[in-house]
């Protein structure tokens, strides 16, 4: 198997958070100027659905180490933007709570767990974590298993908003870690977020769709639902078995070979090589993932975004711009069933967080302008000709010396969509699932302490709602009801 780190170099560590999603200390005159862009840009909750934030900013502390692609801190970034932005008026913000080990063991299996709970870089012998292929990619650092709590709890809350009703769309950008195996961690993954998010809708929904376009295979996700007919897996991919991680994901693999498994034809892959372009992704991602949705008919979506599909990306190979991908989430958006968005990979930290934000922007149905605001913190990883000029949507399709050659033509893309429409063929039509009595539940105490949390924390929503709309921001106009 290849490795995702490969031949990358490090550029240092990041720096200091300056403040968290919900409990915002913004210093006055900053939080004047965002009030005032805010009301300028005509920012408004949306009208007819709900959109949350779910997040916990302690995620940002922990570092993979100085020469790994993986940078936490560029959660910083997107947060940083989101709320210069005043995108926060527009939504429900949640400071979430981390997974307990139970919530992870709903997946993960519990030598696994005992392992990932316990190792330290300083009790860590490499004989012992091969067993879990801890390693280049997969580093012990310290406090990783509280990163994995901290990831996967929010990924949770955000799916329980949607299990419960409370929102119609629920975003975490700092999960969607989708090659974390059972019992091993993978490609810079080791609590896999995804899978235990989709089990927490299984709850409620007969059938969920996972759709991936991370420009890596979520295979960990696949190989988690292969026997299920409950959940349908959709990933777009670079695909090169040889040479690019983690090999997998043909185009003719779509679950068990027997037709006798559940599972049979309940993986929908499409393998793409260097260089695609804007044109060509939406093209193929609209016509797919509509006829997969049409033949599967899921009553919620989870959409893995991995910024790593962008053009200019690190370890990326596709020439995307931030606009393009961006349309694969409106799209999807527009099939109007509860949607969890989640982030991914991405190593280039400035685009990631402008991609995630303009994300943002188009969950809660925002236009934001392209000039990034001055007074953003670390403004300047933004600044001059090489970082975008301070814009929110730079060139990337054709960074010199960073653009990919499209290896795409008409007649590979066109085998691609008649493939899958020859695979979908093969469903028998959307499972009928007669839904009992919710499974086993294993939080009944939590959820009451959560209860009383989330009590105090929707008295200081209200609150500060009150205080928002006596300053008019992110109130819809009265033309609007």
């Amino acid at each position: 198997m290849t490795s995702v780190v490969n031949s990358w170099e490090g550029r240092g560590s990041a720096p200091a958070p300056i403040f968290n999603i919900r409990s915002t200390p913004i210093p006055s005159k900053i939080d004047a100027l965002i009030q005032k862009n805010a009301l300028e840009s005509g920012l408004e909750r949306p009208n007819g659905y709900n959109v949350s934030f779910h997040y916990n900013s302690n995620v940002e502390f922990h570092h993979f180490g100085r020469a790994h692609p993986m940078k936490p801190w560029r959660l910083q970034l997107t947060k940083q933007l989101v709320l210069s932005f005043g995108l926060q008026y527009t939504m429900d913000l949640y400071d979430t709570q981390p997974a307990t080990y139970d919530e992870l063991a709903e997946f993960h299996e519990e030598d696994y767990l005992n392992y990932l709970s316990s190792v330290t870089p300083q009790n860590y012998r490499q004989s012992s974590g091969e067993n879990y292929n801890f390693g280049d990619d997969c580093p012990v650092f310290d406090d990783l298993f509280k990163y994995c709590q901290l990831y996967t709890g929010s990924t949770l809350s955000a799916a329980r908003n949607l299990t419960s009703g409370s929102s119609d769309i629920a975003i975490n950008w700092s999960g969607g870690l989708h090659h974390a195996f059972k019992a091993q961690a993978a490609g810079f993954c080791y609590v896999n977020d995804i899978v235990l998010a989709i089990l927490e809708l299984l709850r409620v929904h007969a059938r969920v769709m996972y759709i991936d376009i991370d420009v890596h295979h979520g295979d960990g996700v696949e190989l988690a639902f292969a026997s299920s007919d409950r959940v349908m897996t959709l990933s777009y991919h670079k695909y090169d078995p040889q040479g690019f991680f983690p090999g997998t994901g043909g185009l003719h693999y779509t679950g068990p070979d027997s037709s006798r498994n559940p599972g049979s034809h309940h993986s929908i892959n499409v393998p793409l090589n260097d260089g695609i372009d804007d044109e060509q992704y939406t093209t193929l991602f609209r016509t797919v993932t509509g006829s997969v949705f049409e033949s599967f008919q899921p009553t919620a979506i989870v959409l893995q975004c991995g910024a790593d599909s962008l053009g200019g990306d690190r370890l990326g190979r596709f020439n995307l711009n931030i606009k393009a991908h961006g349309e694969c989430l409106s799209f999807v958006k527009s099939l109007k069933v509860p949607l969890l968005v989640l982030g991914g990979g991405g190593y280039t930290a400035r685009n990631v967080a402008r991609l995630w934000t303009h994300e943002t922007s188009l969950c809660v149905g925002a236009q934001l302008n392209d000039k990034i605001p001055d007074f953003v913190p670390y403004r300047r990883a933004f600044e001059g000709a090489e970082y975008g000029d301070g814009l929110l949507y730079p060139e990337l399709a054709n960074i010199e010396g960073k653009r990919h050659r499209n290896e795409h033509s008409d007649e590979y893309l066109n085998n691609i969509v008649v493939t899958i429409k020859e695979h979908l063929r093969y469903l028998k039509g959307a499972p009928s699932v007669a839904m009992q009595h919710t499974p086993r539940d294993i939080w009944g105490l939590r959820e009451q302490v959560d209860r009383e949390i989330e009590e105090e924390a929707e008295h200081e929503r209200h609150e500060r709602r009150r205080r928002t709309k006596e300053r008019g921001i992110g109130i819809r106009g009265e033309l609007y009801g």
